[in-house]
């Protein structure tokens, strides 16, 4: 296969301020030094987007920001990696998705978040035209929307050959597998994170619960464990692929790191478990550092890591 791709990504695109370390927030009007403050593009579409473009995709992105000086910066950083923003659709009356993380010394992030314009984006903004010009499509925050809306679009794609994927941004409250199942029969790939399965399908067990999805309809679930790396459960079988050990930073942002991993493999002709290794050192690269922008690396870097 050439290794062509031509992805969209649509759904969620936040702004995130990250602040480390942080032990503990000042009480009153206390101040404490810190170490590091960025500013990074982020979101299960937007972060997806920007690694997917540092590993050679051509990317465009599809979502909806403010006219705010946060939607400028968001611009700003999605062009500077690469990524075709001409899909973006701008707000007058709604801000731009935005998170602030103090990041725990141990690479926690517990998070402040406005939804912003993020809750705005809509089937319409998307023409149609660029759904069936992809080769991929992957929705970051199928709940913004909700299955019903969301899987029309994913039909369209796959009508054209594309190959569909999808991430979550909840943590799988009660009744969100029900509000997004439409969607799921339309997904060939399915990427959430152990915990967002155990509480979307109630299971116990987490292939027990990654079958739960498959039984929706999904083609194929690899679900990311944090250190613990992925487990890939498709009607084959199941495939438990390991993390690579490194200094983690930062966790922000890896989840978004392990899909565009995933989804540029598939795009290499690579199967489910070698694609998930491949997104397993994508995320490795990002947890060095803080936020999903982090570090200078490109394909080749990311494969010399998969390969060792």
């Amino acid at each position: 296969m050439s290794g062509e791709m031509r992805a969209v990504t649509m759904g969620v695109h936040v702004l995130d301020v990250l602040v480390r370390p942080v032990e503990t927030i000042p009480e009153g009007q206390g101040g404490e030094l810190v170490e590091q403050i960025r500013i990074t593009a982020a979101g299960s579409a937007g972060g997806t987007a920007l690694v997917l473009a540092r590993l050679g995709a051509s990317v465009k992105s599809a979502g909806a920001i403010g006219t705010d000086a946060a939607g400028d910066m968001l611009l700003a950083l999605l062009d500077r990696d690469g990524v075709d923003t001409s899909l973006l659709v701008r707000r007058d009356d709604v801000q731009t998705s935005a998170s602030v993380l103090p990041i725990r010394p141990t690479g926690e992030r517990p998070a402040f978040h406005v939804v912003g314009a993020n809750g705005t984006f809509a089937p319409d903004d998307l023409p149609g035209e660029e759904i069936e010009a992809a080769t991929h499509l992957h929705l970051g925050g199928p709940e913004f929307m909700g299955g019903e809306v969301a899987a029309p679009l994913l039909a369209r794609a796959r009508e054209h050959g594309a190959i569909t994927s999808a991430d979550v941004l909840a943590p799988g409250e009660p009744g969100l597998l029900d509000w997004i199942g439409p969607a799921l029969a339309e997904l060939d790939y399915f990427l959430p994170n152990d915990d967002q399965v155990l509480a979307l399908t109630g299971a116990d067990d987490l292939e027990a619960g990654c079958r739960a999805l498959l039984g929706r309809g999904v083609g194929c679930v690899a679900a990311t464990c944090g250190a613990d790396g992925a487990l890939v459960v498709d009607e084959d079988g199941a495939d438990r692929v390991p993390a690579f050990e490194v200094d983690a930073v930062d966790t922000t942002g890896c989840g978004d790191a392990f899909s565009a991993g995933f989804l540029r493999g598939l795009s290499l002709g690579r199967d489910s478990r070698d694609a998930a290794r491949l997104g397993c050192a994508a995320a490795a690269m990002v947890a060095q550092g803080l936020g999903t922008d982090h570090g200078e690396y490109d394909l080749a870097a990311v494969e010399r890591l998969a390969a060792g």
